[in-house]
């Protein structure tokens, strides 16, 4: 058959088999967006496990986050997101739901996630399984990405727009004694008040359970507001910022009064799995 009859119908099958065929892919290995919508920016905003929703970094960036967190398994090479070693899905990689992604906003945007926006974009990356293996394998895949990140080279700190701190399974002697990183340490409680530099330790997270009885019910005992306050202080006159995890995050009365005691105290990043909530209750807050 002459080629000018097939060549349309060729055409023709393509344009209905595409749409199709893209739908298939796993959402990691969808085209890159170019409609990305973006909230306002609120600094306190952090997504925990933010893998889990149905737009990985899209619906927090959406909703105004400035800190995302992603679950990191080391399988055969790659680094997989998931919450649990057998939810790992191959290609469904911190690359391909966060690295390229936040890489392509950061170069489409004059340098920054958020247009005209002078806050850093905070990856937290919890390491699950071997700490020493995942990091290597996480350092060298930053370097790929190194343009938009912060980064330490021999004692200096070269802020970007994009700031990665490395949580979970984390081997801090040799972080410690690296002279040249892509990536920073996710402190604990037993950390404040210590010698780890901010340029070591830029944030310090820790299970709220362990240290507070409150759980957003009837007023706030004075001597728990105090020791939040004092620990807030501690935390940033070391230079490092604050995070808990594990605060009441069900709708509801005590979910309201903790978080607005955590911004009252000036905690750094408020973790919520309930993206709308949090912006409406920053935004209310101005």
């Amino acid at each position: 058959m002459p080629i000018a009859r097939t060549l349309p119908a060729l055409l023709a099958a393509t344009a209905l088999a595409l749409p199709a065929a893209l739908a298939a892919l796993p959402a990691s290995a969808a085209p890159a967006r170019d409609d990305v919508v973006l909230g306002h920016p609120q600094a306190a905003a952090h997504a925990h496990n933010d893998y889990e929703h149905d737009r990985p970094l899209y619906d927090a960036l959406e909703h105004g986050f400035t800190s995302v967190e992603a679950d990191v398994y080391l399988v055969d090479g790659e680094l997989l997101v998931a919450h649990d070693a057998e939810d790992v899905t191959p290609g469904v990689t911190l690359e391909s739901l966060y690295l390229d992604p936040l890489d392509e906003l950061v170069r489409g945007r004059a340098g920054s996630v958020y247009p005209g926006w002078n806050g850093e974009f905070q990856l937290l990356v919890d390491i699950k399984g071997d700490a020493e293996q995942t990091w290597a394998a996480i350092e060298a895949e930053l370097e790929e990405h190194r343009s938009m990140l912060t980064r330490y080279s021999n004692g200096k700190v070269k802020q970007g727009a994009v700031s990665v701190v490395i949580s979970g399974n984390r081997p801090l002697a040799t972080m410690a004694a690296d002279r040249q990183r892509l990536s920073f340490y996710d402190g604990r409680a037993t950390d404040l008040g210590g010698a780890l530099p901010s340029s070591l330790m830029p944030l310090i997270s820790n299970n709220w359970t362990q240290l507070f009885t409150w759980r957003g019910v009837g007023e706030m005992p004075v001597a728990e507001r105090a020791r939040l306050e004092a620990y807030v202080a501690t935390a940033h006159q070391q230079g490092s910022r604050v995070r808990f995890w594990a605060t009441p995050d069900l709708p509801g009365a005590a979910r309201d009064a903790i978080w607005a005691e955590l911004a009252d105290a000036g905690v750094d990043h408020i973790n919520t799995d309930d993206l709308p909530a949090l912006e409406a209750f920053l935004a209310a807050r101005g």
